[in-house]
């Protein structure tokens, strides 16, 4: 081969290493790890997570959506956002909700053959009873719980209260309530809470005969539903404890639905099987609140400080509104609790973020996504069709926490292959903190979903799950002791570098092709 030729070949390879080294550089993210490093000594030095933790919590109380204490706690959100410079703090309305809910009084008890309080909590929106109301129970397990045997039952249910379902064992004792994630278990997650629309309209289906049968239990005279535990690890007095439908405009006043602990759920059943004859007696005063029947998010802005991108949004958030059984700690204090801290880091280290940040704190995420959904609809396009709006292409990027008070150990990246690099290079600092998986598997059931579905990058951070499925998730467990601290921090940490990172690149984050439409079964 002549000399001549060698030497141009050889020009072409420099020119293709120097193109492609241009191309490597050109992916390779611009850190400020001085910035970082701020971030990380004024949250480990001078964190206020305790005391927004005890001020979001435990002043207001119980947050359900549209209550009294979702308001209180939204009122002092905003004021605390307001105190931090933000522009913007409010209240949004979203459209119809309903009604609100307030728990005024509750007890429970056996009273023949004997005496003995019963640990049990009145499912949301539910009914009282007028004063006490005394009964005999009857059994109903679940293989009966359908019209055919409630009908041909009437004689014995009226006037009676209802034990439904069969009894659980408990997990033995021996089995750890609290676990973090192995670096095998992060090396190999898979897609979690991802339903189809079969799955969900199946769901919603099973809904509907449920309230169905509890309306044949209305009409043949019970007095009231006992329930246990959701299924197998409810022990030591934790109570499971949702709601009922009749927030919604036009339902039908329905029964009074009682959780009780499993344990006396476990009692009650042997009692009635053995034949005995067992009497409660129960005193439950509940007050629905009609006057506005609109759903609110609690919002808050920092401007951004370029003037070419200040348009562009970086949006955090999580939900507001939580189960009234407790104060929702874990579900979803925690993550309201680190996105307000990430916002006090912002405005105490006196950051000048390029781009908008824009903190959402949702409601009605426990009914069915509803204030993010109805957010991203009248703000970013409608799912339903994919007809979008022009703010749709402005928000860069949305951050969720809402997997209980353990520490952040990665983030799923839902499916965005571009965004995966870019998300390991921002975690490379963040190692040292237990912070460093990335995986392309997507996570659902929380207020992320909607962003995604009109092609908005949105993300939920993988954490650990300590005892979020096994005490706390929708339980009177979910209070401030359940907390950890330590691990609400180093999220703190985690996120507000996630944030920051996104507010000061060059480019808006990478986007996955659009999605085709979907529809929210839970939205009218």
């Amino acid at each position: 081969m002549p000399l001549f030729l060698q030497k141009k070949e050889m020009k072409q390879f420099l020119l293709l290493l120097c193109l492609l080294c241009s191309l490597a550089a050109g992916a390779q993210e611009n850190i400020d790890t001085a910035v970082l490093g701020r971030i990380r000594a004024e949250e480990m030095t001078r964190s206020h997570i305790p005391e927004i933790a005890h001020d979001l919590l435990e002043v207001p109380g119980p947050r359900l959506t549209n209550s009294p204490g979702y308001k209180r706690a939204g009122e002092w959100v905003i004021s605390a956002l307001k105190g931090w410079g933000l522009t913007g703090a409010g209240f949004e309305a979203w459209g119809t909700f309903g009604k609100g809910w307030e728990l005024e009084h509750s007890d429970i008890g056996v009273t023949y053959p004997y005496y003995q309080p019963i640990i049990g909590y009145p499912w949301a929106w539910t009914q009282g009873t007028d004063g006490p109301k005394t009964g005999v129970l009857v059994s109903i397990l679940h293989a009966n719980f359908n019209p055919d045997y409630i009908n041909a039952h009437r004689a014995e249910i009226r006037n009676k209260f209802i034990l439904l379902g069969d009894s659980v064992s408990l997990n033995p004792a021996t089995v750890p309530f609290s676990t973090r994630l192995s670096d095998s278990e992060l090396d190999t997650l898979k897609d979690t809470y991802i339903f189809s629309p079969a799955q969900e309209k199946q769901m919603m289906a099973m809904n509907k005969s449920v309230d169905s049968n509890f309306n044949d239990f209305q009409d043949a005279g019970a007095l009231g539903v006992i329930l246990r535990y959701k299924g197998v690890g409810g022990r030591d007095g934790t109570i499971f404890v949702m709601g009922v439908d009749e927030y919604k405009p036009g339902m039908r006043k329905g029964l009074p639905q009682i959780s009780v602990a499993v344990e006396d759920f476990n009692k009650l059943r042997r009692m009635v099987a053995g034949k005995d004859s067992v009497q409660v007696t129960v005193n439950i005063a509940t007050k629905f609140y009609s006057d506005d029947l609109k759903g609110y998010n609690v919002v808050g802005e920092i401007p951004g400080s370029d003037p070419k991108l200040k348009d562009q949004i970086v949006m955090i958030g999580a939900h507001l509104d939580a189960w009234h059984g407790a104060t929702g700690a874990t579900d979803n204090g925690a993550g309201c609790i680190v996105m307000l801290e990430v916002i006090r880091l912002m405005k105490a280290l006196d950051l000048h973020p390029k781009r908008t940040i824009r903190i959402v704190l949702w409601s009605g995420e426990e009914q069915g996504l509803l204030g993010s959904t109805n957010y991203v609809k009248n703000h970013f396009g409608d799912q339903a069709t994919m007809k979008l709006l022009p703010a749709q292409s402005q928000v860069s990027v949305y951050y969720n926490l809402d997997n209980g008070t353990g520490k952040i150990r990665g983030i799923w990246a839902q499916g965005d292959t571009a965004a995966k690099p870019v998300f390991e290079q921002w975690l490379a600092p963040l190692k040292d903190l237990g912070a460093s998986a990335v995986t392309l598997h997507s996570t659902g059931s929380t207020d992320h979903v909607p962003f995604d579905a009109v092609g908005i990058p949105a993300f939920q951070f993988i954490q650990d799950p300590l005892e979020y499925e096994t005490r706390t998730h929708h339980t009177t467990m979910d209070t401030y002791d359940h907390l950890n601290i330590p691990d609400l921090q180093q999220a703190a940490i985690v996120v507000a570098s996630f944030v920051y990172n996104s507010a000061m690149r060059p480019g808006l984050m990478p986007r996955k092709p659009l999605p085709a439409p979907t529809e929210n079964p839970f939205v009218n």
